[in-house]
């Protein structure tokens, strides 16, 4: 049998320009000639050029995605540096959408780079989405998630979304050929003061390198048509541990799903969310002897720095635990900032009728 080799890929590639460059790639069955036409065609967006967007970029790019919009109105800063590694020191204070377009173009000067060194609002949100096939997200706020979430639900386009959080990472597909969407995840956003960004909560630098890789890998999938997309399915990864988990979640009504009008204004009813309690609700139940079972789904060592009670089942054990828990009728799942415990939460109502409800905890509420 002979091997793979370059006389067989340059008959494929007589057509087409800069063979070399995408050699390894098309030699795979699952792209082919096919999927780097594909690829070629391909119009993404990616919103927010930081931590998840650089290495996205970077394999989107090498790829040879045909054209890429690159959304971010924030500028680099030297506290960039230690995970946004498309950019330097000679950087700092550049708008990072246009920078990383010059950089790009120099990995990649076959690809059609786009800066929209903006801040993406409701104003804007629909005309750029509507220009492009598929959407990723990597920005790092909750405004704009929930933005770019109703816009491509009410203009049908596939979101990638990656989120990171401390050595947690999130990858899924939302919004696919009729699959869920965010807010099938969470129904309504937070308080500002729920979820700690990077600068407030830290994060290891390797960690959006491994979760950015992921999302452009969704990408790339998803242009080609080959593999299995992570439509409805949240993958979680553990820095800490290296596990990685995949949990399965359904979509919301669908009478619920946004609409976007012509000036790009949401005109919605609002949503139901998940069941969340609030400390003093919690001890009022103590009081009224009213039986629950609080689950902490922290890690371990999270638990242990600090607590309100009830008992430790970090998330990533909790299917195992499900049989268990099916004696209790009402069960609270906590953790630091709420992601953790709607996740649970979504996993319980899966597999068991109880009443569940969510709890976020802080150090001052340690008893």
């Amino acid at each position: 049998m002979k091997p793979f080799g370059k006389i067989g890929t340059t008959v494929w590639f007589k057509e087409m320009e800069n063979q070399k460059r995408y050699d390894r790639q098309v030699i795979l069955p699952e792209i082919g000639l096919d999927g780097q036409q594909k690829l070629k065609n391909a119009r993404v967006l990616v919103i927010g050029a930081g931590g998840l967007g650089c290495p996205l970029l970077l394999y989107l790019a090498a790829a040879g995605i045909g054209h890429m919009g690159i959304a971010d109105h924030d500028v680099v800063d030297e506290s960039n540096l230690q995970r946004q590694i498309l950019y330097q020191m000679a950087d700092i204070g550049g708008l990072k959408a246009e920078i990383a377009v010059n950089k790009l173009g120099l990995l990649n000067p076959d690809v059609d780079f786009r800066a929209y060194p903006f801040k993406l609002g409701m104003e804007n949100a629909a005309e750029l989405i509507a220009v492009y096939d598929l959407i990723i997200d990597g920005s790092d706020n909750f405004p704009t998630r929930y933005l770019v979430n109703d816009t491509c639900v009410a203009l049908n386009k596939t979101l990638v979304f990656g989120s990171i959080f401390r050595f947690e990472g999130q990858v899924t597909v939302f919004n696919h050929k009729g699959g869920p969407d965010y807010r099938s995840l969470y129904p309504e956003p937070p308080a500002a003061t729920e979820m700690p960004n990077c600068a407030e909560a830290g994060v290891i630098g390797t960690l959006p390198g491994i979760t950015g890789t992921l999302m452009a890998n969704e990408a790339i999938k998803i242009i080609c048509g080959f593999g299995e997309v992570l439509s409805g399915k949240l993958l979680l990864f553990n820095a800490l541990n290296n596990e990685m988990q995949v949990f399965g979640f359904g979509s919301h009504n669908v009478q619920n799903r946004r609409a976007v009008g012509q000036k790009g204004k949401m005109d919605v009813p609002a949503l139901p969310g998940p069941h969340e309690i609030s400390p003093g609700q919690l001890a009022e139940w103590k009081n009224e002897n009213i039986a629950y079972q609080l689950i902490d789904v922290r890690e371990a060592y999270e638990y242990e720095e600090y607590h309100i009670g009830g008992i430790n089942i970090p998330l990533y054990e909790l299917s195992q635990h499900i049989p268990a828990l099916l004696q209790y009728e009402k069960i609270v799942f906590c953790c630091a900032s709420g992601t953790r415990s709607k996740i649970a939460l979504n996993l319980m109502k899966n597999n068991h009728k109880a009443e569940c409800y969510t709890l976020i905890v802080s150090a001052n509420q340690q008893t």
